[in-house]
């Protein structure tokens, strides 16, 4: 018998992993239809993806959220005690929005629609999961993705996602998300799709 592959065994990120979450968030996001509409620039998106997702992952998501990394994978989940605290304060939505530059009005509408659409009842919130698409099918972002769900369920909690990529959907329901609402984002913006999964026992998982 054979060991099993680890690239893709979820393992917590410390603030040191910053530089692969950010590269690999990056790469994840390059064609997310929300992250084309706040950096619509082809030549500098990747950099701006980065500088994004180490923002919020070194100032918000590593102090007051579930981190988890593979090889090629990342993702970060928000428990209920959290989610009062995993918000940018001053200072990070300052950085935020001098990474977004002239597209940060749309950022801050985007933000404000969908906080006033969050869910109220108690759950874990799925805020960020993406693989590098050179490694598609391999299994990273399910391996995280079962990993966040498992605790979740552990609690006896639900889930919650958004997405605005309609080709990740299927991905999702087939873990059990159904989707609450379709929102459409202010300034002619992307389709935000609002995704839900209640609790399963380990035997319904």
């Amino acid at each position: 018998m054979t060991n099993a592959p680890k690239a893709n065994m979820p393992k917590t990120t410390t603030i040191d992993d910053a530089p692969l979450v950010s590269r690999i968030l990056a790469r994840a996001f390059d064609d997310d239809p929300m992250m084309r509409w706040f950096f619509p620039h082809d030549a500098s998106r990747e950099t701006e993806l980065g500088r994004y997702f180490a923002t919020i992952f070194t100032r918000q998501y590593v102090h007051h959220g579930v981190c988890e990394r593979t090889e090629a994978a990342a993702a970060f989940w928000v428990p209920p005690e959290g989610q009062d605290k995993a918000v940018p304060d001053g200072e990070t939505i300052q950085e935020l929005l001098n990474i977004l530059g002239d597209r940060a009005p749309l950022f801050r509408d985007a933000v404000e629609t969908a906080a006033q659409h969050t869910p109220q009842e108690p759950h874990w919130y799925l805020a960020v999961i993406g693989a590098d698409p050179a490694t598609r099918g391999q299994g990273h972002g399910a391996a995280l993705l079962r990993s966040g769900l498992a605790k979740a369920d552990a609690a006896g909690l639900p889930a919650y996602l958004e997405s605005s990529k309609p080709s990740n959907l299927p991905f999702y329901e087939h873990f059990g998300f159904t989707v609450r609402e379709e929102l459409r984002l202010p300034g002619e913006g992307p389709t935000l799709w609002r995704m839900w999964r209640e609790p399963r026992r380990p035997a319904d998982a």
